[in-house]
């Protein structure tokens, strides 16, 4: 497209925009009574206006039903987290069996790796990028001393080429290559928190499987952004969280895939909790545990159902608009905003780096101020741009698009402009 930097440009852009409507769907913080520049639906997404009356709901039903709610609510609590199965197998490509919502992401991710992480002598290790999200190598670090090993020796970083600031999908899959001997377990990032990168999925699973490993994928910046098919690529596990993207809510529930060949099966290690056990047999308070068949296995305790009510109130936002229209409008604002970026460089003489991959990208551009500080980040924050600042210079931006017009890529160019010259 040939963009324009100008008001009116991103104006028609908006006008011609099917989804510029959805942005009324959402509460936006104020700034000097005008609604803010939001840029960190990376870290926590906008809330629905329609969450308050899916909670509203629950708590009515709490006050007039007490336990009775479990079966007679409305939307009965004791199979309330079905109701969230098959939108949510639609955002991540999967089937609705594979799909479950419980807990938080860390937690979802070591209940797991109880399942698909089972280290022998001969293989134990574990390959994941370099420099992951530090929960994540929290928790691989933790796993592999459980079972008795050193992660020096077991967990291998791949890592950017030097002076690079992205990840080639030949190194990865080089470093399967060189381990598959000792391979047990490739776990990623389906993309990248620092630089937004979108990682090869299909092509690394298919390289770890080859190599006799399993394979599981951390999504925390891939659900609700970028286009999936967990149940086509064979992955063998996922799990997300689900209030960046997903606009759920501050730290709440975690989304779970586990492929449909792990179902059913009785023998694979887990733990268990009786909301895990056969549904029409749970509450006859049976001593031996017989797994659903379905990713709800993996569910330990009865649903938190005001949690996942606004999880619900979002997937039905994604039920109306599709995965595909989000995708077409995220591609080409992010686009703009790129432009925007770079029309703005030229005029102020300044040297912006975007070290997200142009070709492996989804919602998020990580921009590298060189000669700026955060001194101009603190501007944009006290002139209503939110958005996310990373050391040494880096400021995180995400257009995503349910919320974020064109209009606020345009603006926040020339927001960016009189920062850098009122120095």
């Amino acid at each position: 497209m040939n963009f324009q930097n100008t008001l009116s440009y991103a104006q028609q852009l908006d006008r011609e925009d099917t989804l510029a409507p959805y942005k009324s769907e959402f509460h936006f913080p104020q700034h000097q009574g005008s609604d803010v520049i939001y840029f960190t639906g990376n870290s926590l997404g906008l809330q629905p206006k329609r969450t308050q009356q899916y909670i509203d709901g629950i708590m009515n039903d709490w006050k007039s039903l007490a336990v009775e709610g479990h079966f007679y609510a409305e939307k009965p609590w004791w199979d309330y987290h079905e109701r969230l199965a098959r939108p949510l197998a639609k955002v991540v490509g999967a089937l609705p069996q594979e799909v479950s919502v419980m807990n938080t992401l860390t937690v979802n991710l070591h209940l797991l790796m109880v399942s698909f992480y089972r280290p022998t002598k001969e293989r134990f290790k574990i390959i994941c990028e370099e420099k992951a999200f530090p929960s994540d190598q929290y928790m691989l670090s933790s796993q592999v001393r459980f079972h008795g090993f050193s992660p020096e020796d077991a967990i291998i970083e791949v890592k950017k080429r030097k002076g690079e600031h992205y990840w080639r999908t030949e190194d990865i899959l080089e470093v399967i290559e060189a381990n598959k001997e000792e391979l047990a377990l490739v776990l990623m990032g389906g993309v990248n928190y620092y630089n937004g990168q979108v990682f090869d999925m299909k092509t690394i699973t298919d390289a770890g499987h080859k190599a006799g490993a399993l394979v599981g994928w951390d999504l925390a910046h891939g659900a609700g952004n970028i286009e999936m098919q967990l149940h086509d690529w064979g992955v063998d596990f996922a799990a997300w969280c689900s209030y960046k993207y997903m606009n759920s809510g501050p730290g709440n529930l975690s989304g779970l895939f586990v492929h449909e060949k792990h179902l059913g099966k009785k023998d694979i290690p887990r733990f268990e909790g009786w909301w895990g056990h056969n549904k029409q047999r749970r509450f006859l308070m049976e001593p031996e545990f017989d797994p659903m068949p379905t990713a709800d296995a993996w569910q330990l305790s009865n649903p938190p159902v005001i949690a996942m009510a606004p999880y619900l109130a979002s997937l039905e936002l994604f039920e109306e608009v599709g995965m595909r229209a989000l995708i077409a409008k995220r591609d080409t604002l992010t686009s703009y905003l790129e432009f925007v970026l770079q029309e703005i460089d030229k005029e102020v003489e300044s040297n912006f780096e975007v070290i997200t991959p142009k070709q492996d990208r989804a919602c998020q551009l990580s921009v590298l101020l060189h000669g700026e500080g955060r001194n101009l980040f603190n501007f944009l924050m006290h002139n209503g741009v939110i958005t996310d600042w990373r050391e040494p210079n880096v400021i995180r931006l995400a257009p995503a698009p349910f919320y974020c017009s064109f209009e606020d890529m345009y603006r926040f160019g020339q927001l960016l402009k009189k920062g850098i010259l009122s120095k």
